[in-house]
């Protein structure tokens, strides 16, 4: 199977990597695939031996021009994503900062306005592709205001943050490489710039600003505060992107569901909860063993990669019953799509507001929303697992 075929629906690899005795050697990841619920903690409770660094490995090595377009762009540093011990703690900080769930309470008001606006753009059409005209946009507008950029400049910032995640995940013919470079190499100066006038802004770009360079940035940790802004920008909005479209494909998808949160609208954190466990937005990191050890009865070797997949343990078979249907009334079990430790998602609660601030918008505005297309297929990709397209009616 190519691993396009793997990343649309990686489930049935799941199911039977779960079955297996020990761990599965996917070669599609070209990693040990750690499947099962428990043994998904474990790695995520062990980062001493299972080592973030090579978290988001790219599918696909740009050629040297495409290269080269970067070389000059500040930006080349670690991100909070592939660091583990100090240098993680140092990048986490500022996250947490400005993630808080008081810094979130305080946008809010800004969200909600947001969203009202997506909605009233096409609600009179009855007719929507979600993804495109809400899905996508409205996390996007939240996170540029987090960051504190310039609402027109928020557009081109997320669209060249698309960009670098298709130069490194998706196959592109060489000159198509170099004009993604290039316009990733133009967010990364635009970044460069927000950040040297952020010291003193209340915004997540200066909790990075003051939080990685308390004194005059030197060039390096210019590069840090570049990549991890970067870094928040396009996961802050992929993320969230993934869980509206997925929350909402599965309550329309099974007409039961979604007449259930109507009439129980108290349902809606339920909801979240079981579209996050259904189809983690995030199906998993890969980590880079750190000593000979065990884990699942197989022997793994130092320098070995395996798959951490928040996915398959949100189907597991031992943990949830009847895994692969979406239940609102679920017994409630904790899950792991969020990420587990100290990798924990920072921004997982700014993710669950937005779900929230749309399903309660929805259920008072469109109660007659409804699938116009059954045929839905996911996006081929494990960062962000949602509809490539969802046509709505209403």
């Amino acid at each position: 199977m190519d691993r396009a075929a793997f990343y649309r629906d990686p489930y049935p690899h799941y199911a039977a990597a779960r079955a297996a005795p020990g761990l599965t050697f996917a070669e599609e990841l070209d990693a040990w695939l750690v499947a099962r619920y428990a043994d998904v903690r474990e790695v995520l409770s062990r980062p001493d031996d299972f080592s973030s660094q090579g978290a988001l490995r790219p599918d696909v090595l740009p050629g040297p021009r495409a290269l080269a377009e970067l070389a000059g762009a500040p930006g080349n540093a670690p991100i909070v994503l592939s660091t583990d011990g100090q240098a993680h703690q140092r990048y986490r900080r500022p996250l947490t900062r400005g993630l808080s769930p008081t810094k979130v309470a305080a946008v809010l008001p800004y969200v909600e306005a947001a969203a009202g606006g997506l909605l009233a753009s096409f609600a009179r059409a009855r007719r929507v592709e979600w993804m495109s005209a809400y899905a996508r946009p409205l996390p996007a507008t939240v996170i540029g205001h987090l960051l504190g950029l310039d609402p027109a400049e928020v557009p081109r910032a997320i669209m060249a943050g698309q960009r670098a995640e298709e130069l490194l995940f998706t196959p592109l013919p060489e000159d198509e490489q170099v004009v993604a470079a290039r316009e990733v190499a133009a967010l990364r100066h635009l970044l460069a710039a927000h950040a040297a006038r952020s010291r003193t802004a209340d915004t997540l770009t200066g909790e990075l600003v003051r939080g990685l360079a308390p004194d005059e940035p030197t060039a390096g940790q210019r590069d840090e505060i570049v990549a991890n802004t970067q870094n928040v920008m396009l996961a802050g909005h992929l993320t969230t992107t993934a869980l509206i479209g997925t929350a909402v494909h599965r309550l329309l998808r099974d007409r039961r569901q979604w007449e259930l949160l109507c009439a129980r609208p108290e349902l809606i954190p339920a909801a979240i909860e079981e579209a996050a466990r259904f189809e983690a937005p995030v199906q998993g990191f890969r980590r880079r063993v750190t000593r000979p050890l065990e884990l699942a009865g197989t022997e793994l070797a130092e320098g070995e990669t395996v798959f951490v997949s928040f996915g398959s343990a949100g189907r597991d078979e031992a943990v949830y019953e009847r895994p692969d249907e979406f239940d609102l009334l679920r017994k409630p079990e904790r899950h792991l799509s969020f990420g587990h430790g100290v990798h924990g998602c920072p921004g997982a609660f700014l993710g669950r507001e937005q779900v929230r601030i749309t399903l309660e918008l929805l259920l008072r505005e469109l109660p007659g929303l409804r699938l116009a297309r059954d045929d839905v297929a996911m996006a081929a990709t494990l960062i962000h697992r949602a509809p490539e397209e969802l046509f709505l009616l209403w």
